[in-house]
């Protein structure tokens, strides 16, 4: 296999492991708060509005951890610099 083939192969492994990995952490990291704040409004009805509220503005900063995986991973495939050092140019 050529050089463009390797690091081919290795972009895109790479990226399939900064999805895998980048969309695990947050997934967990999101159902955990959820049954929280659940718990939370199950407990204390009264202070629902101020629980979802926060509970929303936690899970947006939670899902921007994968989309900053999903965007690197984009650059890796597309906007890779070892391209260019491979082919010469």
């Amino acid at each position: 296999m050529d050089n463009i083939g390797i690091i081919g192969l290795t972009s895109l492994a790479v990226a399939g492991l900064t999805i895998a990995i980048g969309t695990m952490a947050p997934a967990m990291a999101q159902a955990k708060s959820i049954t929280q704040a659940l718990a939370s409004i199950a407990q204390q009805p009264d202070e629902a509005g101020t629980i979802s509220r926060t509970l929303f503005v936690g899970l947006a900063m939670i899902e921007s951890l994968a989309i900053y995986c999903f965007v690197i991973s984009i650059i890796v495939i597309f906007v890779n610099p070892f391209w260019n050092v491979a082919s010469g140019g």
